[in-house]
């Protein structure tokens, strides 16, 4: 079964058509280019403060690229997570699509200024972003996920796919390098969903895999009730167990891309990673605590990243 979700995850990988390297999209006004990445810096801190604090060990080109990379995905993300009574979420994602494949002469929108410059400058493939506007698009029809390889295609979608697109930025080795963005993606989107089962049910989704709920005798009865039972801790441990395992298999392709980038990476692991930690000091219970770290206890973390890094 393990085998055969990841199969299936590199062949949507491969199936990106490298780009060629282009001159910057927007060269001709500088000003309004460095407005939009200071647009995307700021959503970056706002949303994700774990993002934010590891991209800051890039060189200032790619940290702003890959902040840039963020705030396109959290503004498509928040098309459909953050409805708006005049949105068509369809029809607005169907529009983001079309202005990765075709830009316009002039793009207005900042996020979306940032991000078509940072495409063309590091020649990243589309599909990998119409990968991620698709995985997106899933939640307007998706609620539930049967098996744990329906949702590790999801993870690819709206978390893999990231982990691509920032290797094209950061630099990289060979396309051995593939795999292990694809297992980190992965493993970073589980923790997400271990961390925030109570606020997506009460969203009305579910994304731990029905099947393995009903094997630790659990079933959407239990997510409602919102209580930590032993049968409950039994599968979070296992849940937890599969996403640490996905982090150890993803730590050596960060060896595989260029140095200046690979400390940032290693951080962003770690730090999601922590998480998983923060599950089990809270008992396992992410009904009604969210688990999170502090800007302090992620300084704390760097100087065990570096020596295993580089010792």
């Amino acid at each position: 079964m393990e085998a055969n979700w990841e199969e299936k995850l590199l062949s949507l990988a491969f199936q990106a058509q490298p780009a060629s390297p282009s001159l910057p999209f927007w060269g001709e006004n500088e000003e309004r280019l460095r407005q939009a990445y200071r647009k995307a810096a700021v959503i970056t801190a706002h949303y994700s403060k774990s993002f934010y604090f590891a991209s800051a060990f890039l060189p200032k080109a790619k940290r702003e690229a890959v902040r840039a990379l963020y705030a396109f995905c959290r503004t498509v993300d928040d098309i459909v997570d953050v409805r708006k009574d005049h949105c068509d979420p369809a029809r607005a994602l169907q529009s983001w699509r079309q202005t990765l494949q075709h830009p316009p002469a002039i793009l207005e929108d900042w996020v979306a200024l940032a991000w078509v410059d940072t495409l063309h400058r590091y020649a990243i493939p589309r599909q990998y972003a119409l990968q991620l506007i698709d995985g997106v698009a899933q939640d307007l029809e998706w609620r539930r996920y049967r098996t744990f390889e329906q949702l590790a295609t999801y993870c690819y979608s709206v978390a893999s796919t990231v982990g691509l697109m920032s290797m094209h930025i950061i630099g990289y080795k060979s396309q051995e390098a593939i795999p292990y963005a694809i297992r980190l993606g992965v493993a970073l989107q589980l923790t997400n969903i271990l961390r925030d089962v109570g606020e997506d049910y009460c969203n009305g989704r579910i994304y731990l895999p029905l099947e393995e709920l009903e094997a630790f005798g659990l079933d959407e009865s239990d997510l409602f009730a919102g209580q930590v039972t032993e049968r409950w801790r039994n599968f979070m441990r296992f849940q937890i167990e599969r996403a640490r395992r996905l982090y150890a298999e993803a730590f050596p392709g960060i060896r595989l891309l260029h140095p200046d980038g690979q400390f940032a990476v290693a951080v962003a692991l770690d730090v999601y990673r922590a998480i998983l930690e923060k599950i089990e000091a809270n008992d396992y219970d992410v009904f009604h605590r969210r688990a999170s770290l502090s800007a302090l206890e992620k300084v704390q973390r760097l100087p065990r990243i570096w020596w295993r890094m580089y010792s």
